[in-house]
Order: structure tokens, then C-alpha cells, then sequence
């Protein structure tokens, strides 16, 4: 039960209640079920021998990991106290945020997610694991160590049993001190076959800052992976059948002070801060993945940017993130501002209408963190009931 999500099993007086629900037909029975959110689902799973089956069966688990929207993680590393480390998943079907066991993550100063996975990096290893169940696996060595790397997840096949993670770039220490040789390099590694493929390098124009600090990525298709300057504005596109990178572009709204890619809909989206005359805004464009020509999705209504704020400087802005998949844009604060607060944008299909809305507080035992990472992610329920039944 540690690597699952938390779930309270009904006792036998409960168990008296939902003994009428078998007098639902399993159709219906199953209609109910999916509109309930991923954990709640979960719980049902232990009310009875029918809805167990129900929820345990391929095809509901299949439809159901379809349809719930993306989660947003966030993992706050403490860099003198590992064991202050800890994981949370916020579940926009419920709307609220979910405890993940700290054992979740490995005491390492380096650590990434990407779609459906952690990752751990330091200068000799390379290590990951699912994110609801499984342990954690280092792989065999890289040919280029690294901290600080982008990392993205892709499958080469519909079912998803045959991942791939791709690393770009990074940083290498030696001696504490930052190595000034360049780490541009690109590979591709094969969970199946436990090997690691070496690719063309990043472009140079990325030589100034190429580690997750000053870069971030988005996968569009299963397809494109594309690197984006979160400074610079430099763009350039790695195709993931072709092992080649495009021609480096530079992507700036006028006004923009810092902003990040995202894939939505199979759309390209930039998130960033603006300045204008009436003070910073956060803007949302929709990327044309050819022309690189953007245009205007949405502003953050301003009562709710300064939500995500306690203080007064000029600088305060800059403590800004922006992750995104498929319909919702997540926005927050990764310093301890109001115990990192959040908010979410949630696109309709056509990109015609958007919302915004503040996420709830984090749960109150939520530490002070030196570092806090984030991701977008869908989450499967196969994987998590497998957990739970561990």
C-alpha cells in the first residue's frame, strides 16, 4: 500500500448499504463509475466483488485512463534534508491534491518527471521509475553523464509498451564546480533493451544554457521534440523518426520578459510573462509549428495573478512556472510564497473558450523546498490498481 495512492476499504456495515447496487445492470453500473475521479474510482474497487471486477477489467481501465484529464505533479527537494522530500499530485477531476509517498522519490540532488515517469540524474548514474508502481531502475551507464537534463517520454507503438525516453543536454560537476565543456549531447535510451542510442546534438546556439534550468521541451505527437530557450526564445524541433533537429528559430512576443513551450491538443502553446502598460501579464499563445507565428489564446485575469504572490517586488514575477498537456496550462509559484500556489487554464476542444481557476492549497504538512519541479502527466488506472493491490 506505501506505492499507491491512499484508499480507505468500507467495513461490513458499508458493506450492507451498497447491497442493492447489483440490481443495476453491469452497463450502467460501469456508465456511473467513469464519471467518478481516478481515486474514488479506487475506493469503489473494494465496495464489492461486481464493481471490483467491473473496474478491474481491461476495458474499463482502458476507457477510463482515455478520458480523465492530465494531473499536475509537484516534487519539492529539500538540498540538506532528503527525507523532507516529498510528492504531490493534484487530480483535476476531483480538484484536489493528493500526498504521494515519499519513498517515491531516490535522495538525489537531481531529479525529473516526464509523462508517466520520475527520473534521477547525477554526473555517473542515470535511474527511473513509473510514477504509481514499480522501483526504481538504473540503467546501464550513458555515454555522456549529466545532471539537469531534459528528458521526454514517447512510445513507438499505440499500446505504449514500448517507451523511449529522450535526454538532451545538461550539466556535469566536477569538483562541485560546474564543468565548462559542452554537454549538447542527445540519446535516446530503450528500457526493453536496457541500451542507449547516441543522436545528433543539441544545436550550438543553445551552448550558454543547455541544463532544465534555462530550457524546456514539449512533445507534440508522438513525433516532434522540440527544445525552447525559456531566455533565449531559441526554438528547434528534434524528429523522433528522422534523428535530425531542425533549423534553430527564434520564438519572442513583443513584450516578453521569460516563457515556456507546452503541447495542447496537438498544438504547440507558449506561456510567458509580458510586460505592458498596465503592468505584467501572463499570455498564452497558440504556435503555428511551421511559421512559428503565434496568436493571443488567453491573459491570466490579474485578480488571480497576484493570488499567486504575498509580496510587493519588482521581482516577484520571476518565480513563475508554466507545464501544460492535451486542454489545461498549469501556472504557479515555485518559491514558498502562500505554500506554492497554482492555477490552471482549461481549453475547449477548438481552443474557442478558455477558463481559469485557482487550484486548492496544498495539503498543510507541505515543506519548505529548495527546489520544486513540476510536470504534466496522464495518469493510468491499471498501473495505480496494481499498486493498490500490492
Amino acid at each position: 500500500m506505501e506505492e499507491s495512492i491512499c484508499i480507505q476499504k468500507p467495513n461490513s456495515q458499508n458493506d450492507q448499504k451498497f447491497k442493492n447496487w447489483n440490481i443495476f445492470s453491469s452497463d450502467l453500473t460501469e456508465k456511473i463509475l467513469s464519471y467518478l475521479p481516478i481515486r474514488s474510482i479506487i475506493i469503489a474497487s473494494s465496495v464489492c466483488k461486481i464493481w471490483n471486477s467491473i473496474i478491474t477489467s481491461s476495458s474499463f481501465t482502458t476507457k477510463i485512463s482515455a478520458t480523465k484529464k492530465p494531473w499536475l505533479f509537484l516534487c519539492g527537494q529539500n538540498s540538506i534534508f532528503y527525507n523532507n522530500n516529498q510528492p504531490f499530485a493534484y487530480d483535476p477531476d476531483a480538484n484536489e491534491w493528493i500526498s504521494l509517498p515519499t519513498s517515491t522519490l531516490l535522495s538525489q540532488d537531481f531529479f525529473i518527471g516526464s509523462n508517466g515517469f520520475f527520473f534521477a540524474t547525477t554526473s555517473e548514474n542515470f535511474s527511473f521509475r513509473p510514477i504509481f508502481n514499480g522501483i526504481w531502475v538504473q540503467t546501464s551507464p550513458s555515454r555522456f553523464s549529466r545532471c539537469n537534463p531534459l528528458v521526454g517520454v514517447y512510445n513507438i507503438d499505440d499500446g505504449g509498451l514500448n517507451p523511449r525516453f529522450i535526454v538532451v543536454g545538461g550539466v556535469r560537476f566536477v569538483g562541485g564546480l560546474v564543468d565548462v565543456e559542452d554537454r549538447l549531447a542527445v540519446e535516446i535510451y530503450n528500457p526493453n533493451l536496457d541500451s542507449w542510442e547516441l543522436c545528433p546534438p543539441l544545436p550550438t546556439d543553445f551552448r550558454s544554457g543547455n541544463s532544465s534550468q534555462w530550457l524546456c521541451s514539449a512533445l507534440l505527437r508522438e513525433k516532434f521534440f522540440y527544445v525552447f530557450g525559456i531566455y533565449s526564445c531559441f526554438i528547434t524541433c528534434f524528429n523522433l523518426d528522422e534523428h535530425l533537429w531542425s533549423e534553430v528559430q527564434t520564438l519572442r512576443p513583443p513584450g516578453i520578459l521569460f516563457s515556456f513551450l507546452v503541447s495542447c491538443q496537438d498544438c504547440l502553446v507558449l506561456g510567458g510573462l509580458c510586460n505592458s502598460p498596465n503592468g505584467p501579464n501572463f499570455v498564452l499563445w497558440k504556435v503555428d509549428e511551421k511559421t512559428m507565428e503565434f496568436s493571443e489564446l488567453a491573459i491570466m485575469p490579474n485578480e488571480l495573478m497576484y493570488c499567486l504572490f504575498d509580496s510587493d517586488e519588482d521581482d516577484k514575477f520571476a518565480s513563475l512556472k508554466c507545464v501544460g498537456l492535451e486542454n489545461l496550462v498549469y501556472v504557479y509559484n515555485e518559491e514558498h510564497h502562500k505554500n506554492y500556489p497554482a492555477c490552471v487554464c482549461e481549453f475547449s476542444n477548438d481552443f474557442g473558450k478558455c477558463s481559469w481557476r485557482k487550484l486548492p492549497n496544498l495539503p498543510p504538512h507541505a515543506s519548505k523546498f529548495h527546489r520544486v519541479i513540476s510536470f504534466c502527466s496522464n495518469v493510468s488506472l491499471d498501473n495505480i490498481l496494481v499498486g493498490a493491490r500490492n
